[in-house]
């Protein structure tokens, strides 16, 4: 603000005191004036304050707009190389151990790419608590986008633990998805065209999807699995 001589009232809001601050920034948008909600780093309510003032604000039929700015998971995710059709951003990783646990059997789990952000000082311990869970899966680490010490780190969580890291600044976990397509392929190899029919109809896939799926797998034309069908 100095820098484009912008001289404005600045009121500071974080996670300690945005219950507090609230009745008075609501106050205040409610007699006419205008509020800016900006972050130091990053984009506000991204694992940054700012949920509860824009539901407070939506409630009282204040308009919000939302201006696009810097987003840490979406630029690391953007440059990583990682599958980016459809992921899963879940911040920071809760503290406490039996909630960490439930969320790290979630991304277990999860078929899609995994976004995480981690300070410094965790992420070795991170790492070291997704190696136990998802295994032998490709990850990026990203730190510092947009700024001089940026970079990018490829590999297996094995190949990162090993390379001796110092963590220094900000970092984000991208970790990609399964690599399901090859295991479904094998598992299906030993299935009746029939029974690879029904697996993947009680997986809420439609006809035409199917038949295209049973195609890909048998390494056949879709044609011939639809003639298939059709001489049954």
């Amino acid at each position: 603000m100095n820098h484009l001589e912008i001289t404005k009232p600045l009121i500071s809001y974080h996670r300690h005191n945005e219950e507090v601050k609230l009745d008075v920034l609501i106050d205040k948008l409610l007699k006419g004036e205008n509020i800016a909600l900006v972050s130091d780093a990053g984009t506000p309510i991204i694992s940054d304050p700012g949920d509860v003032i824009v539901k407070a604000a939506i409630k009282e039929n204040i308009e919000v707009i939302s201006i696009p700015g810097p987003c840490a998971f979406v630029t690391g995710l953007v440059a990583s190389g990682v599958e980016s059709k459809e992921f899963t951003f879940l911040g920071f990783l809760p503290l406490n151990k039996k909630t960490r646990r439930i969320k790290l059997k979630e991304i277990q789990n999860e078929n899609k790419t995994v976004i995480l952000y981690e300070a410094p000082h965790k992420l070795l311990n991170t790492l070291s608590d997704l190696k136990e869970y998802v295994g032998e899966r490709n990850i990026v680490i990203a730190k510092e986008l947009t700024k001089i010490h940026e970079s990018f780190i490829r590999g297996s969580i094995d190949e990162i633990l090993n390379m001796n890291l110092n963590p220094k600044g900000e970092y984000i976990v991208l970790i990609d998805k399964k690599e399901t397509d090859k295991m479904d392929k094998e598992k299906n190899n030993n299935l009746t065209i029939e029974e690879e029919y029904s697996n993947y109809e009680t997986q809420g896939y439609n006809k035409k999807e199917i038949i295209k799926m049973i195609a890909k797998n048998r390494n056949v034309n879709k044609n011939e699995i639809y003639q298939y069908f059709i001489d049954k």
